[in-house]
């Protein structure tokens, strides 16, 4: 049996953070935990380009209950990534969102002329992604032009595409109060929240030493309609052991 989520929110799991586990194992991993969807990552499990591994992946995913929330793509939007292939693979997958990177360069460290390379390669992605149907979303991570809330909403404004979002995390280092005020900046573009706890130190906690900033931003991220999924993405150790818990801790703070 899966388990209950709010109506705009599936419980569900990044494949990265099973990288060392096999398509089957992940899929048998996140239905015996009780998930309902799952973002796969284009590092190992559905590479780039490789048609027929995309369409198994998306069908056995399919197969098990679960639902394809995602491609996660290492495609930077810009000249050297090669987004047709990242294209083909979630298409062949199923899946209705690619997670996209905003170029290679913090949004302190990023000239006028790099903002300007990103914001046209990502109008350009949107645009053949839109002839899929698939939506893109942008990565909200530090060393990229998507690393503060100000900067991604900078970016999403000088995009002519509509079929772009972005996914949400806590920014590490960040308190609660600094963690939700960007959150609630993002609300109107935000459609994946990736799921973790860490310390200032990087130390991958179990979710539950977060709660008071969890429970108050899956509940915030509840009253969007954008927002889809959240994705479990490490676990402490990357122990495989511990997701049914850490699964059951997301599921009722989205009960």
């Amino acid at each position: 049996m899966q388990i209950r989520s709010t109506p705009s929110i599936r419980p569900g799991l990044c494949s990265i953070t099973l990288r060392e586990s096999s398509v089957d194992e992940v899929i048998a991993l996140a239905a015996a935990a009780g998930l309902e969807s799952i973002e796969w990552g284009g590092d190992v499990h559905v590479p780039p380009g490789d048609i027929d591994t995309a369409r198994e992946v998306g069908e056995r995913t399919r197969a098990a209950g679960l639902d394809v929330a995602s491609l996660g793509s290492y495609y930077r939007c810009d000249e050297v990534g090669d987004f047709p292939s990242v294209l083909s693979s979630a298409a062949a997958l199923g899946a209705p969102r690619i997670r996209v990177w905003a170029g290679e360069k913090a949004s302190a460290d990023a000239s006028a002329d790099d903002r300007a390379l990103v914001t046209a390669q990502l109008d350009s992605a949107a645009l053949h992604a839109s002839e899929y149907g698939i939506e893109l979303a942008l990565e909200f991570h530090d060393g990229t032009l998507a690393d503060t809330a100000e900067s991604t909403l900078d970016l999403l404004s000088g995009i002519t595409a509509t079929n772009v979002s972005c996914y949400w995390q806590p920014p590490v280092g960040a308190d609660d109060e600094e963690a939700l005020a960007e959150l609630s900046q993002l609300a109107q573009w935000v459609s994946t929240v990736h799921v973790f706890s860490w310390s200032p130190e990087r130390e991958r906690m179990p979710l539950e030493r977060r709660e008071a900033l969890w429970t108050r931003a899956l509940a915030f991220a509840g009253t969007l309609p954008g927002v889809t999924d959240a994705l479990i993405e490490f676990l402490p150790d990357d122990d495989p052991a511990l997701l049914a818990g850490e699964a059951a801790t997301l599921a009722s703070w989205l009960a």
